[in-house]
């Protein structure tokens, strides 16, 4: 048994817990102070061990994870440097799912002290994560590249609202995507850019539906395209007329000056829903054989039933995305040590793996024909 700790039981940690455990190969032990939210793991798996611990005591994190080989933070942003620091003491491979750019940035800083055998692999969901591996494998077919476009939502089936939407992950993570700076590659150089900016409408499988610039679904491919590519970049995708209302809420009500009031406000007034559709949809173009070509792949995947539960897309999407890559590093499939990019996975071992299969091939939703049309902006 491949021994693997969880920090976080919410609910993608539970997930994950679930999924790794489920496999029958790793013994997992899980972390959380909440001891209800424990219990309740353990009800449902119960060949899972779990600890209450306060997970920003620097201290209790050494003691829990000396003599383990790998942790996963299903934790806010905001406690994964701690977290990252911890496993470092300990000497265990780290994993998470942060979108949060500062946060990758200190955990690469980290992983420059770490020992043979240890792994640092921050971003490691659906965007940031497979995105990216996606996106790299594309570019791979390439003699010269032109632009990189990718674009990911997880969306409600059946919006009910004004919004056009429902919470389906972290409260926390999606302030930080509509109100932190965007990182891309415009003209062959690197640019920091808005969020909420950039509307754009397309079209895909007889659907319309808008995009726009959202932080941190990169990961860390705009520096490893930089200099290679004229244009690279990443977008939200959302039911039409949700950006208009979230730059009302963000920029015009200065709601991103005020996160805690923000989330308190989207919680209370959005409701959670498990009947939601992730959609990715990834473009490239360049040359080939001296030829302007493009490549696209487009794949929506559903909410399903998992071992008896109803699990949201973005559950099934995320879980998926840390499991493969932890699963590919404990068969030795990954870099053996120091910081791990998200696009070092190859896409063939990472769909192939039995995690990562779960986001299918995309070949049977792959459209040429997916239209992008750019707003344009006419109030000057």
């Amino acid at each position: 048994m491949k021994p693997v700790v969880i920090l976080g039981a919410g609910k993608i940690g539970g997930a994950v817990a679930k999924m790794l455990s489920g496999s029958g190969e790793y013994a997992v032990t899980i972390a959380d102070k909440n001891e209800r939210a424990l219990g309740r793991l353990k009800d449902k798996v119960p060949e899972v061990d779990t600890h209450v611990v306060d997970l920003s005591e620097e201290k209790a994190l050494v003691d829990l994870l000396k003599g383990r080989e790998r942790v996963i933070s299903a934790c806010p942003y905001y406690i994964n440097t701690l977290i990252a620091r911890s496993a470092l003491a300990a000497g265990v491979s780290y994993f998470d799912l942060t979108e949060d750019r500062e946060t990758t940035r200190e955990i690469i800083a980290i992983s420059k002290k770490a020992t043979d055998g240890q792994i640092f692999m921050p971003q490691c969901g659906l965007a940031p994560g497979f995105i990216s591996i996606l996106a790299n494998d594309l570019c791979k077919a390439f003699d010269k590249l032109d632009s990189v476009k990718m674009r990911v939502g997880a969306l409600p089936q059946f919006p009910s609202n004004m919004m056009m939407y429902n919470l389906t992950w972290s409260t926390d993570g999606l302030i930080n995507e509509y109100c932190n700076p965007c990182e891309a590659i415009h003209e062959t150089r690197l640019a920091e850019i808005l969020a909420l900016e950039g509307l754009e409408l397309f079209s895909l499988d007889g659907k319309n539906y808008e995009a726009f610039n959202t932080s941190g679904g990169l990961g860390t491919l705009c520096e490893t395209l930089k200099g290679k590519v004229r244009n690279l970049n990443y977008k939200t995708v959302r039911y039409k007329g949700h950006q208009y209302l979230m730059q009302f809420l963000v920029n015009e009500l200065h709601l991103g000056k005020r996160r805690k009031l923000m989330r308190e406000i989207l919680e209370n007034a959005i409701p959670v829903t498990f009947q939601d559709v992730t959609l990715i949809f990834c473009t490239v173009s360049g040359w080939i054989d001296g030829k302007l070509t493009q490549h696209s792949n487009a794949r929506k995947i559903y909410n399903a039933d998992f071992s008896g539960e109803q699990w949201s897309s973005i559950q099934i999407t995320t879980a998926a995305g840390i499991c493969g890559v932890v699963d590919l590093a404990a068969n030795g499939q990954l870099a053996s040590k120091g910081f791990v990019r998200q696009e070092e996975v190859s896409y063939d071992e990472f769909i192939n793996n039995r995690f990562g299969q779960y986001y299918g091939t995309g070949e049977e939703d792959s459209d040429p024909e997916v239209k992008i049309e750019p707003i344009t902006d006419f109030s000057s």
